[in-house]
């Protein structure tokens, strides 16, 4: 189990996500990209790294076919374009992946549009992390495969 702290930026330097404090994951579950775990080897607590990760190493290409054109009476009366949902609502498209986040990307009166992608699918990232803490995994946490943080996930 390793703690960290990190800033995310894109490659111009706009901040997209900073941790203050420290989140668990699991390394070598389904917690953290392959890149960042490769990285991770060796590294002890009071550590920093600095990683520059392409989408392909990140969160992948965006899909133009992730993004679905939605019957609006199919979902919530209170909705806003950002919300997120786990799997569409029943009655939305058959070829809709499941299993995947969707976000809102535009409401319409008679339609709405989701997006499968990850919000950073097809973004080169730039990631400052800070190991804060490292200990050994407990057999629940392992048996799991994650402690369920899921943020350095493709397809969340």
């Amino acid at each position: 189990m390793v703690a960290l702290t990190w800033t995310l930026k894109d490659t111009l330097g706009e901040v997209l996500d900073e941790l203050e404090q420290p989140v668990e994951f699991l390394v070598g579950g389904a917690d953290l990209l392959v890149r960042i775990e490769e990285a991770l080897q060796g590294h002890a607590a009071g550590d920093r790294l600095d990683l520059h990760l392409e989408p392909e190493e990140a969160f992948g290409d965006y899909n133009e076919q992730l993004l679905f054109l939605e019957p609006r009476e199919l979902f919530p009366a209170q909705l806003e374009e950002g919300m997120t949902f786990e799997g569409l609502p029943p009655g939305c498209s058959a070829q809709a992946p499941a299993g995947l986040l969707y976000t809102v990307s535009e409401i319409y009166p008679e339609h709405v549009v989701v997006d499968g992608n990850h919000p950073l699918a097809g973004i080169a990232i730039r990631l400052h992390l800070k190991v804060e803490a490292v200990r050994d995994a407990t057999q629940k946490e392992i048996g799991r495969g994650s402690v369920g943080t899921g943020f350095f996930t493709p397809g969340r």
